[in-house]
């Protein structure tokens, strides 16, 4: 499975570091792409990722995410 998700805040290759990380450490998570000029990440996942714990985990670490 596929999925984009519009993630606010990021300003600076910092912050899509930060958001890459904090993705890519979700058991199952493959091919993250974080685009700072589109406010975006999309990655593959497999079905039995948790989205309201990556949802979580982006806010704990600062971005808004929607």
């Amino acid at each position: 499975m596929e999925s984009n998700i519009r993630i606010k805040g990021m300003s600076c290759q910092h912050c899509v570091m930060t958001v890459t990380k904090t993705i890519v450490s979700l058991e199952g998570v493959t091919d993250v792409k974080v685009s700072l000029e589109k406010g975006e990440a999309s990655f593959g996942h497999d079905s039995d990722i948790d989205m309201n714990d990556l949802l979580a985990k982006l806010e704990k670490a600062g971005f808004e995410v929607g």
